[in-house]
Protein backbone atom coordinates (compact mmCIF):
# COMPACT_ATOMS: atom_id res chain seq x y z
CA UNK A 1 0.00 0.00 0.00
CA UNK A 2 1.23 3.45 -1.06
CA UNK A 3 2.35 5.93 1.76
CA UNK A 4 0.26 9.04 2.09
CA UNK A 5 2.12 11.90 1.04
CA UNK A 6 3.78 14.28 3.34
CA UNK A 7 2.47 17.82 3.39
CA UNK A 8 3.98 20.81 4.81
CA UNK A 9 1.57 23.63 5.76
CA UNK A 10 4.08 26.64 5.43
CA UNK A 11 2.06 29.55 7.85
CA UNK A 12 -0.07 29.31 10.62
CA UNK A 13 -2.11 32.39 10.71
CA UNK A 14 -6.32 32.12 10.19
CA UNK A 15 -5.36 30.00 6.66
CA UNK A 16 -3.05 27.61 8.39
CA UNK A 17 -4.47 26.75 11.49
CA UNK A 18 -8.25 26.96 10.75
CA UNK A 19 -7.97 25.78 7.51
CA UNK A 20 -4.96 23.04 6.32
CA UNK A 21 -3.53 21.88 8.82
CA UNK A 22 -6.96 20.32 10.38
CA UNK A 23 -8.18 19.17 6.69
CA UNK A 24 -4.86 17.74 5.52
CA UNK A 25 -4.55 15.97 8.80
CA UNK A 26 -8.25 14.45 8.49
CA UNK A 27 -7.28 13.24 4.75
CA UNK A 28 -5.84 9.65 4.18
CA UNK A 29 -4.22 9.91 1.43
CA UNK A 30 -1.91 12.64 3.06
CA UNK A 31 0.21 13.01 6.27
CA UNK A 32 0.36 16.41 7.97
CA UNK A 33 4.18 16.19 8.33
CA UNK A 34 5.68 19.65 9.33
CA UNK A 35 4.21 22.95 9.90
CA UNK A 36 6.50 26.10 9.49
CA UNK A 37 5.40 28.82 11.68
CA UNK A 38 7.67 31.07 13.51
CA UNK A 39 5.62 29.92 17.06
CA UNK A 40 6.63 27.06 17.59
CA UNK A 41 4.92 26.57 20.95
CA UNK A 42 1.47 28.01 19.35
CA UNK A 43 1.79 24.74 16.93
CA UNK A 44 3.03 22.21 19.48
CA UNK A 45 0.03 22.86 21.46
CA UNK A 46 -2.54 21.71 18.89
CA UNK A 47 -0.31 19.64 16.99
CA UNK A 48 1.91 17.95 19.52
CA UNK A 49 3.00 15.13 16.87
CA UNK A 50 3.64 17.47 13.49
CA UNK A 51 7.30 18.89 13.35
CA UNK A 52 7.70 22.55 13.86
CA UNK A 53 10.11 24.06 11.00
CA UNK A 54 11.15 28.04 11.13
CA UNK A 55 11.40 28.53 7.66
CA UNK A 56 10.23 27.42 4.32
CA UNK A 57 14.14 27.10 3.10
CA UNK A 58 13.92 24.11 5.91
CA UNK A 59 11.46 21.78 3.79
CA UNK A 60 12.62 22.64 0.31
CA UNK A 61 15.74 20.89 1.43
CA UNK A 62 13.75 18.04 2.96
CA UNK A 63 13.28 15.06 0.54
CA UNK A 64 10.29 13.31 2.95
CA UNK A 65 7.88 16.30 2.03
CA UNK A 66 5.65 16.12 -0.94
CA UNK A 67 3.42 18.68 -1.20
CA UNK A 68 3.99 22.19 0.35
CA UNK A 69 0.89 24.13 1.07
CA UNK A 70 1.26 28.10 1.35
CA UNK A 71 -0.95 29.48 4.32
CA UNK A 72 1.45 32.69 3.81
CA UNK A 73 0.48 36.40 3.41
CA UNK A 74 -0.64 37.04 -0.59
CA UNK A 75 2.62 39.44 -1.16
CA UNK A 76 4.35 35.79 -0.89
CA UNK A 77 2.31 33.66 -2.72
CA UNK A 78 4.11 34.09 -6.18
CA UNK A 79 7.99 33.89 -5.09
CA UNK A 80 7.42 31.02 -2.48
CA UNK A 81 5.10 29.18 -5.45
CA UNK A 82 8.33 29.26 -7.49
CA UNK A 83 10.67 28.59 -4.80
CA UNK A 84 8.47 25.28 -3.79
CA UNK A 85 8.01 23.99 -7.66
CA UNK A 86 12.05 24.16 -7.76
CA UNK A 87 12.66 22.33 -5.02
CA UNK A 88 10.89 19.71 -7.07
CA UNK A 89 7.41 20.12 -4.66
CA UNK A 90 3.71 19.87 -5.44
CA UNK A 91 2.08 22.80 -4.27
CA UNK A 92 -1.24 24.27 -3.21
CA UNK A 93 -1.16 28.19 -2.85
CA UNK A 94 -4.14 29.68 -0.76
CA UNK A 95 -6.35 32.29 -2.26
CA UNK A 96 -5.55 35.07 -3.94
CA UNK A 97 -3.37 32.94 -6.05
CA UNK A 98 -0.75 35.42 -5.91
CA UNK A 99 -1.73 39.89 -6.50
CA UNK A 100 -1.67 39.90 -10.13
CA UNK A 101 -2.50 37.89 -12.93
CA UNK A 102 1.06 38.28 -14.28
CA UNK A 103 2.54 36.73 -11.35
CA UNK A 104 -0.21 33.97 -11.24
CA UNK A 105 0.70 33.13 -14.91
CA UNK A 106 4.86 32.76 -14.27
CA UNK A 107 3.76 30.18 -11.52
CA UNK A 108 1.84 28.19 -13.77
CA UNK A 109 4.02 28.36 -16.69
CA UNK A 110 6.43 26.91 -14.22
CA UNK A 111 4.92 23.96 -12.90
CA UNK A 112 4.14 22.93 -16.74
CA UNK A 113 7.55 23.09 -17.58
CA UNK A 114 8.46 21.24 -13.97
CA UNK A 115 5.35 18.65 -14.79
CA UNK A 116 4.02 19.12 -10.83
CA UNK A 117 1.19 19.16 -9.68
CA UNK A 118 0.05 23.15 -8.84
CA UNK A 119 -3.54 23.98 -7.17
CA UNK A 120 -5.51 26.74 -5.51
CA UNK A 121 -7.42 26.44 -2.39
CA UNK A 122 -10.90 27.68 -4.00
CA UNK A 123 -12.56 25.86 -1.38
CA UNK A 124 -15.79 27.95 -1.36
CA UNK A 125 -16.84 25.44 -4.47
CA UNK A 126 -17.58 23.02 -1.54
CA UNK A 127 -19.80 25.31 0.10
CA UNK A 128 -23.23 24.04 0.88
CA UNK A 129 -25.17 26.67 -0.58
CA UNK A 130 -23.18 26.25 -4.08
CA UNK A 131 -23.53 22.91 -4.14
CA UNK A 132 -27.06 23.70 -3.64
CA UNK A 133 -26.92 26.11 -6.40
CA UNK A 134 -25.69 24.11 -8.74
CA UNK A 135 -27.85 21.18 -8.06
CA UNK A 136 -30.55 24.14 -8.73
CA UNK A 137 -29.45 25.02 -11.87
CA UNK A 138 -28.69 21.39 -13.70
CA UNK A 139 -32.75 20.92 -12.26
CA UNK A 140 -33.54 23.87 -14.55
CA UNK A 141 -36.84 25.01 -12.77
CA UNK A 142 -35.40 28.46 -12.91
CA UNK A 143 -35.38 28.88 -16.32
CA UNK A 144 -33.21 30.80 -18.25
CA UNK A 145 -30.93 32.37 -15.18
CA UNK A 146 -30.81 36.54 -16.03
CA UNK A 147 -29.59 37.69 -12.36
CA UNK A 148 -27.10 36.31 -9.92
CA UNK A 149 -26.59 38.40 -6.62
CA UNK A 150 -23.63 37.05 -5.03
CA UNK A 151 -22.29 38.58 -1.88
CA UNK A 152 -19.96 38.29 1.14
CA UNK A 153 -21.07 41.12 3.90
CA UNK A 154 -19.98 41.01 7.31
CA UNK A 155 -19.77 43.62 10.39
CA UNK A 156 -16.67 44.46 10.73
CA UNK A 157 -16.31 48.51 11.92
CA UNK A 158 -12.99 48.60 13.11
CA UNK A 159 -10.14 48.18 11.17
CA UNK A 160 -7.30 45.67 12.39
CA UNK A 161 -3.68 45.54 12.55
CA UNK A 162 -2.93 42.66 9.99
CA UNK A 163 -1.59 42.01 6.47
CA UNK A 164 -5.11 41.27 4.63
CA UNK A 165 -6.49 44.82 5.70
CA UNK A 166 -3.21 46.96 4.87
CA UNK A 167 -2.50 48.41 1.67
CA UNK A 168 -2.38 46.59 -1.32
CA UNK A 169 -4.92 43.85 0.67
CA UNK A 170 -8.46 44.72 0.87
CA UNK A 171 -11.74 42.85 0.06
CA UNK A 172 -11.32 42.26 -3.39
CA UNK A 173 -8.31 40.31 -2.76
CA UNK A 174 -9.24 38.90 -0.08
CA UNK A 175 -13.20 37.79 -0.38
CA UNK A 176 -13.00 38.42 -4.45
CA UNK A 177 -11.46 34.88 -5.74
CA UNK A 178 -14.33 32.99 -3.58
CA UNK A 179 -16.93 34.94 -5.44
CA UNK A 180 -15.43 34.86 -8.65
CA UNK A 181 -14.33 31.38 -8.66
CA UNK A 182 -17.70 30.28 -8.28
CA UNK A 183 -19.62 32.39 -10.92
CA UNK A 184 -16.81 31.07 -13.50
CA UNK A 185 -17.36 27.73 -12.57
CA UNK A 186 -21.09 27.87 -12.97
CA UNK A 187 -21.09 30.56 -16.24
CA UNK A 188 -17.74 30.40 -17.15
CA UNK A 189 -15.87 33.82 -18.17
CA UNK A 190 -17.29 37.59 -18.77
CA UNK A 191 -17.45 39.33 -21.85
CA UNK A 192 -16.71 42.78 -19.43
CA UNK A 193 -16.18 43.19 -15.81
CA UNK A 194 -17.57 46.79 -13.67
CA UNK A 195 -16.21 46.75 -10.57
CA UNK A 196 -16.04 49.69 -7.80
CA UNK A 197 -14.05 50.03 -4.87
CA UNK A 198 -14.03 52.13 -1.87
CA UNK A 199 -12.80 52.50 1.53
CA UNK A 200 -16.15 52.92 4.33
CA UNK A 201 -14.11 52.54 7.76
CA UNK A 202 -12.26 54.79 9.48
CA UNK A 203 -8.76 54.46 9.04
CA UNK A 204 -8.98 51.91 6.59
CA UNK A 205 -6.13 51.50 4.54
CA UNK A 206 -7.62 49.24 1.69
CA UNK A 207 -10.33 48.99 0.02
CA UNK A 208 -13.38 47.56 2.37
CA UNK A 209 -15.87 47.52 -0.06
CA UNK A 210 -16.08 45.69 -3.51
CA UNK A 211 -19.21 46.08 -5.90
CA UNK A 212 -18.37 44.22 -9.62
CA UNK A 213 -20.69 43.29 -12.27
CA UNK A 214 -19.79 40.99 -14.79
CA UNK A 215 -22.06 41.05 -18.12
CA UNK A 216 -22.94 37.98 -19.96
CA UNK A 217 -24.29 37.65 -23.25
CA UNK A 218 -28.42 36.99 -23.63
CA UNK A 219 -28.72 39.29 -20.73
CA UNK A 220 -27.38 37.91 -17.88
CA UNK A 221 -25.86 39.90 -15.53
CA UNK A 222 -24.10 38.81 -12.23
CA UNK A 223 -23.72 41.31 -9.21
CA UNK A 224 -21.05 40.51 -6.79
CA UNK A 225 -20.52 42.10 -3.17
CA UNK A 226 -18.31 42.45 -0.65
CA UNK A 227 -18.47 44.84 1.97
CA UNK A 228 -17.56 45.40 5.93
CA UNK A 229 -19.91 47.22 7.69
CA UNK A 230 -23.13 45.20 6.66
CA UNK A 231 -25.03 44.90 10.09
CA UNK A 232 -28.08 42.51 8.19
CA UNK A 233 -25.77 39.94 5.73
CA UNK A 234 -29.59 38.51 5.07
CA UNK A 235 -28.53 38.02 1.26
CA UNK A 236 -26.01 35.22 0.39
CA UNK A 237 -27.37 34.20 -3.12
CA UNK A 238 -30.27 35.60 -4.64
CA UNK A 239 -30.85 33.79 -8.46
CA UNK A 240 -33.44 34.69 -10.61
CA UNK A 241 -34.56 32.95 -13.80
CA UNK A 242 -37.59 33.49 -16.09
CA UNK A 243 -39.67 30.90 -14.17
CA UNK A 244 -38.45 31.33 -10.66
CA UNK A 245 -36.10 32.71 -7.87
CA UNK A 246 -33.29 30.99 -5.66
CA UNK A 247 -33.07 33.34 -2.19
CA UNK A 248 -30.58 32.08 0.14
CA UNK A 249 -28.88 34.09 3.00
CA UNK A 250 -26.58 33.01 5.38
CA UNK A 251 -23.23 31.38 5.48
CA UNK A 252 -21.76 27.85 4.64
CA UNK A 253 -20.63 26.44 8.60
CA UNK A 254 -17.76 24.54 7.92
CA UNK A 255 -15.35 27.39 8.53
CA UNK A 256 -17.24 27.87 12.13
CA UNK A 257 -16.71 24.15 13.05
CA UNK A 258 -13.11 24.15 11.96
CA UNK A 259 -12.59 27.24 14.72
CA UNK A 260 -14.65 25.32 16.95
CA UNK A 261 -12.82 22.26 16.78
CA UNK A 262 -15.14 20.04 15.12
CA UNK A 263 -13.37 16.66 13.85
CA UNK A 264 -13.75 16.95 10.36
CA UNK A 265 -16.28 14.49 8.71
CA UNK A 266 -17.82 14.40 12.59
CA UNK A 267 -21.76 14.01 12.52
CA UNK A 268 -23.33 17.04 11.23
CA UNK A 269 -20.07 18.36 9.30
CA UNK A 270 -21.24 20.95 6.49
CA UNK A 271 -25.07 20.68 7.58
CA UNK A 272 -27.13 23.81 6.11
CA UNK A 273 -29.45 24.61 8.96
CA UNK A 274 -31.31 27.07 6.90
CA UNK A 275 -31.82 25.83 3.42
CA UNK A 276 -32.44 27.74 0.51
CA UNK A 277 -35.84 28.72 -0.75
CA UNK A 278 -37.41 28.58 -3.95
CA UNK A 279 -40.29 31.09 -5.66
CA UNK A 280 -42.04 30.37 -8.43
CA UNK A 281 -42.64 32.65 -10.96
CA UNK A 282 -46.25 31.97 -11.74
CA UNK A 283 -47.73 31.47 -8.34
CA UNK A 284 -45.59 33.24 -6.39
CA UNK A 285 -45.57 30.03 -3.76
CA UNK A 286 -42.03 29.39 -1.81
CA UNK A 287 -40.70 26.22 -0.68
CA UNK A 288 -37.58 24.98 0.82
CA UNK A 289 -34.36 24.25 -1.20
CA UNK A 290 -32.43 21.82 0.59
CA UNK A 291 -29.08 20.44 -0.60
CA UNK A 292 -26.29 18.12 -0.23
CA UNK A 293 -24.37 19.39 2.91
CA UNK A 294 -20.91 21.49 2.51
CA UNK A 295 -17.72 19.37 2.23
CA UNK A 296 -14.33 20.81 2.24
CA UNK A 297 -12.52 17.63 2.83
CA UNK A 298 -13.33 16.81 -1.01
CA UNK A 299 -10.52 19.24 -2.05
CA UNK A 300 -7.59 17.49 -0.26
CA UNK A 301 -9.15 14.17 -1.04
CA UNK A 302 -9.12 15.23 -4.90
CA UNK A 303 -5.15 16.26 -4.09
CA UNK A 304 -4.28 13.48 -2.60
CA UNK A 305 -5.95 11.66 -5.43
CA UNK A 306 -4.18 13.59 -7.99
CA UNK A 307 -0.78 12.93 -6.53
CA UNK A 308 -0.95 9.14 -6.89
CA UNK A 309 -2.35 9.65 -10.39
CA UNK A 310 -5.92 8.50 -9.90
CA UNK A 311 -7.99 12.03 -10.29
CA UNK A 312 -8.11 15.06 -11.97
CA UNK A 313 -6.63 18.05 -10.35
CA UNK A 314 -9.59 19.69 -7.93
CA UNK A 315 -8.84 23.43 -9.45
CA UNK A 316 -6.44 23.33 -11.89
CA UNK A 317 -4.05 26.27 -12.01
CA UNK A 318 -5.60 27.19 -15.99
CA UNK A 319 -8.94 28.03 -13.58
CA UNK A 320 -7.33 29.74 -10.93
CA UNK A 321 -5.87 31.88 -13.53
CA UNK A 322 -8.59 32.84 -14.78
CA UNK A 323 -9.82 34.17 -11.28
CA UNK A 324 -6.64 36.27 -11.18
CA UNK A 325 -7.92 38.00 -14.92
CA UNK A 326 -10.94 38.84 -13.22
CA UNK A 327 -9.37 40.15 -10.27
CA UNK A 328 -6.49 42.64 -12.30
CA UNK A 329 -9.99 43.09 -14.81
CA UNK A 330 -11.86 44.71 -11.63
CA UNK A 331 -8.83 46.82 -10.10
CA UNK A 332 -8.39 47.93 -14.00
CA UNK A 333 -12.63 49.05 -14.05
CA UNK A 334 -11.89 50.90 -10.78
CA UNK A 335 -8.75 52.74 -11.76
CA UNK A 336 -10.97 53.08 -14.76
CA UNK A 337 -14.24 53.85 -14.00
CA UNK A 338 -15.56 51.99 -16.92
CA UNK A 339 -15.95 48.70 -17.88
CA UNK A 340 -13.07 46.29 -18.99
CA UNK A 341 -13.54 43.67 -21.82
CA UNK A 342 -12.55 40.10 -21.33
CA UNK A 343 -10.81 38.71 -23.97
CA UNK A 344 -12.59 35.31 -25.49
CA UNK A 345 -9.33 33.36 -25.29
CA UNK A 346 -6.78 34.61 -22.63
CA UNK A 347 -4.84 32.54 -20.18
Amino acid sequence: MRRPANVAVVGFGNAGRTFHAPLVAAEPGLALHTIVSSRPDEVAAAWPQVRVAPSLEAVLDDPAVDLIVLATPDALHASQAEAALNAGKAVVVDKPFALTHVDAARVVNLARSKGLLLSVFHNRRWDADFLALKTELAGGRLGRVVTVESRYDRHRPVVRDRWREGPGGGVWLDLGPHLIDQILVLFGRPLGVTCDLSIQREGGLSPDRAHATLRYADGLRVELNAAMLIAAPDVRFAVHGTQGSWLKSGLDVQEDQLKAGLAVGATGWGVDAAPATFVDGETGARSPAPGPAGNYPAFYAGIAAALRGEGPNPVPPEQALAVMEIIDAGLESDRRRAEVQIPANHS
